[in-house]
């Protein structure tokens, strides 16, 4: 399935990510296409409050948590940097489809990075 939201589709996910070396490009293209595919489920499942929403994104933080060994194995880390980027990028998703009172915090809530 395709994005379908205009402010989705033109969004350079992890931007700060791809223009440090530190982020190996083909982890950063893993991390993308996790955030890329909860914009998926979000216009599938279409959730009708917060609530809904952060099911979404914490199977999505689970993916990143995931991700964490990849990173890793390519002598990088979700750091500081990192953490950021990913937290706005889901705060971006969120705010993209109607969703800008969520806390980012909650969106992320599972994390471990």
């Amino acid at each position: 399935m395709a994005v379908t939201n205009g402010r989705v589709g033109e969004h350079a996910f992890l931007r700060g990510m791809y223009a440090d070396g530190y982020y190996p490009d083909h982890v950063v293209d893993r991390a993308r296409v996790i955030l890329l595919g909860l914009c998926e489920r979000i216009e599938a499942e279409r959730p009708a409050d917060l609530a809904a929403l952060y099911v979404l994104t914490h199977a999505a933080t689970e993916e990143f948590n995931a991700l964490q060994d990849a990173f890793w194995e390519a002598d990088s880390d979700i750091e500081t940097v990192a953490r950021e980027e990913i937290a706005e990028d889901f705060w971006f998703v969120a705010s993209a489809y109607g969703f800008a009172a969520a806390d980012v915090e909650e969106l992320i809530a599972p994390r471990d990075w």
